[in-house]
């Protein structure tokens, strides 16, 4: 049975706020109803009979023009109810003025759809307009608007269920969306860390090289540890391995910054100590504080391969696998 929903004029004092996205079952929903003369207009006099599923009433706002409706649009708004035939200039390259349901006036009533789409971007919208304007109102809905309603067709029951379907409707394309979006800054974060994790340099090696990452953070493809090797003119093969404290993005960044001193370092023909100095002080000027430490690991394999010089800064030492061997035993750092 129909019940009285309360209706507020562009007068009337807000309601409590709360994100359009939020629902908010005690007190129903409430719709912004845009129209050029309440008063005479049949939308208004229909608007207040409506129920949603719930049982209560819709509470209902109207407004005669779009400086009325910015002031009446606060977030405990959920839905807008826009009539296409609403008269009155509109902005915008190539509008105007005008009313009726005439072809040559859809651009301009249309520009009104997309001023209230820019206005309430995450609100939900349906368009009213004419039975014998089809073709307006698909367009409305192609533009942006939720769904379009036929004022001759126009009941509270109708309304009632449009109003909570095109809320429903918007809340999925705005979960949608933010979806989509962090799904593209992951898929570019990815991209960016596949991007600083480093390219070995062995050509003219014998060797081979094989790394398996797994950093702590969850979901990250790069953390706090780094790792390199490269080969210099002479034929040696440098591999490094370092452990930046933490396991943060900061901490993965300098692990990075390390990673690459040390290949330009090593290409510079630093080794042993100098190198290690030249690094701390990098570490020193790029760490966010003083209590963050990295430790490393560097190996200097001879251009024979028969032998191999070990440094450790910290970091635990290497293990070093035979081929003819089941096991493996602990490097001692002495080559």
């Amino acid at each position: 049975m129909p019940v009285s929903a309360r209706q507020e004029s562009a007068e009337a004092a807000p309601v409590p706020s709360f994100s359009p996205g939020a629902s908010d079952a005690g007190d129903g929903l409430a719709l912004l109803v845009i129209e050029d003369d309440p008063a005479d207009s049949a939308v208004p006099a229909s608007v207040p009979r409506l129920l949603d599923t719930g049982g209560g009433p819709v509470r209902v706002r109207t407004a005669r023009n779009l400086t009325e409706a910015r002031r009446l649009l606060t977030d405990d708004v959920h839905c807008i109810l826009l009539d296409l035939n609403l008269s009155g200039p509109v902005s915008g390259p190539g509008s105007g003025g005008g009313s009726g349901s005439g072809g040559a006036d859809v651009p301009d009533q249309l520009e009104i759809l997309r001023q209230v789409l820019r206005m309430a971007p995450r609100h939900a919208v349906l368009a009213l307009t004419d039975g014998a304007d089809a073709e307006r109102a698909a367009a409305a809905v192609r533009v942006g608007a939720q769904d379009y309603l036929f004022r001759d067709e126009l009941d509270g029951r109708l309304l009632s269920r449009a109003v909570r379907y095109a809320v429903e409707r918007k809340r999925a394309d705005l979960a949608q969306r933010q979806l989509t979006e962090t799904r593209l800054r992951a898929q570019e974060n990815a991209r960016l860390e596949r991007g600083l994790l480093p390219r070995p340099l062995l050509e003219g090696s014998d060797l081979r090289f094989a790394a398996r990452y797994r950093p702590g953070r969850s979901r990250a493809l790069l953390g706090g540890d780094f790792y390199d090797t490269v080969r210099t003119a002479d034929g040696t093969v440098h591999v490094m391995i370092g452990d930046v404290c933490g396991h943060g993005p900061d901490e993965a960044a300098l692990g990075v910054e390390l990673r690459i001193a040390w290949r330009a370092l090593t290409f510079a023909g630093l080794c042993g100590d100098e190198l290690l100095g030249t690094l701390q002080r990098v570490l020193e000027h790029e760490r966010a504080s003083e209590e963050i430490f990295a430790t490393l690991c560097t190996v200097d394999i001879a251009p024979d391969g028969r032998s191999a010089g070990v440094c450790l800064a910290g970091h635990p030492a290497p293990l070093v696998a035979d081929a003819d061997a089941d096991g493996g035993g602990d490097g001692d750092g002495t080559g």
